[in-house]
């Protein structure tokens, strides 16, 4: 072999190979928008209750009432609240035949309170299967005025309710409390609990 092909054959095998490059592919992403559902920031609630109130010596008798709320976070809220009922004869009167303790008047009720609220169990429950509904289990305890049998008296008030909302602007409540004061209407004074149930309505703004 010639010194030209020799060289010919080392230069063959020295060249670099020759690399192909595939084209690249990028897929085609379709963007997709991504709607963020809107958050109800409407904190304010008002609304009315109707119920049962039994007062202490003085039978079980209608309650009506309003309350407004404001929610401070997600957990706490305040609320005012404002209710009135009517006491029956206590049975020291029926006994007696004539002996009234209490005129008319003086057996009407009247009461507010203001009160902070913590929603213990916040979820949600499915009616029928097919659509959840905003609940919440709550604790509420707070102070007020109660009026009746003519004098004014510092109470407290303490309860549990649920709250269930069909609508983020609507709601239905269910609730207990007691109502808790002093009072001496037999030369004696006592503490007494007056236990309250209602059911109500609120609306949110």
């Amino acid at each position: 072999m010639s010194v030209t092909g020799c060289a010919r054959f080392r230069s063959a095998q020295d060249a670099e190979p020759v690399v192909v490059q595939a084209p690249v592919i990028e897929p085609e992403l379709e963007r997709r928008e991504i709607e963020i559902a809107a958050i109800d920031t409407e904190d304010f609630e008002l609304g009315l209750y109707a119920g049962l109130m039994s007062i202490e010596d003085f039978g079980v008798n209608s309650v009506v009432g309003a309350r407004f709320a404001y929610h401070i976070t997600e957990g706490f809220f305040v609320e005012l609240a404002a209710g009135a009922s009517e006491g029956e004869e206590t049975s020291f009167e029926r006994l007696s035949g004539a002996a009234q303790l209490l005129t008319e008047d003086e057996r009407s009720l009247s009461y507010y309170n203001l009160s902070l609220g913590y929603n213990l169990f916040p979820g949600e429950v499915y009616l029928g299967g097919q659509r959840a509904f905003n609940t919440a289990i709550y604790l509420i305890g707070g102070v007020g005025k109660t009026s009746f049998a003519g004098d004014d008296r510092f109470t407290v008030n303490l309860g549990l309710g649920m709250r269930l909302m069909p609508r983020d602007w609507f709601a239905i409540h269910a609730d207990f409390r007691d109502n808790i004061y002093d009072i001496d209407l037999l030369g004696q004074e006592k503490t007494t609990h007056n236990l309250e149930a209602h059911l109500g309505v609120t609306f949110f703004f």
